[in-house]
């Protein structure tokens, strides 16, 4: 019986640890890309413009976006770590879309790029130059397990930054009020 339970703790335990992975899937140039579309059926079109660009204004203050008819794109990265030491080992770069209509709106993460961190003689963790490889490509450059955890780290990223995104979506400005001025009046007392 407690071997039962073993395995089953065990199986459940893995497949845990690859759902960040699924969460990713390839678009139609193979690419990996995090993408959703979210319903948001009481919020007009120009509430959800000035909750994206709150989002942006807010979460990337020093980077240039892209802005064409309807849609935002920036471009930006994150630090990927290992596994047990807690050290950087490469950096992820990705862009950012996201496109708002009536009553909905939608945001997908693609072009992720990784970028492999190596030691300088400071002991400082920095990245290697002239080395960029597609996310696509990862399994061919490193070993299963490094793939692997550069996949979930991603994956997990994109969840995160979609929450977060949805926090700012969701909560719409509030409208500011006129202060109400208390007047006195003197000629009565």
């Amino acid at each position: 019986m407690k071997r039962i339970l073993l395995i089953a703790v065990l199986f459940l335990f893995a497949k845990l640890a690859s759902a960040q992975k699924n969460l990713l899937a390839m678009d139609e140039h193979n690419k990996y890309i995090y993408y959703q579309v979210v319903d948001m059926p009481h919020t007009p079109l120009d509430s959800l413009k000035a909750n994206a660009a709150e989002f942006v204004r807010t979460e990337y203050p020093k980077i240039k976006t892209k802005e064409s008819e309807g849609s935002t794109s920036i471009a930006d990265k994150f630090l990927t770590y290992a596994a047990f030491v807690k050290h950087e080992t490469g950096e992820i770069d990705y862009n950012i879309t996201i496109e708002c209509k009536d009553h909905k709106y939608r945001y997908w993460l693609t072009d992720f790029v990784f970028t492999p961190y190596q030691k300088d003689r400071y002991g400082n963790f920095v990245p290697q130059q002239g080395i960029s490889i597609p996310l696509e490509n990862v399994y061919v450059k490193f070993d299963k397990k490094e793939a692997t955890g550069y996949l979930d780290q991603t994956g997990a990223f994109s969840k995160k930054l979609g929450e977060k995104l949805k926090l700012y979506m969701t909560n719409a400005p509030a409208p500011k009020k006129a202060e109400i001025v208390k007047k006195v009046v003197t000629d009565k007392w």
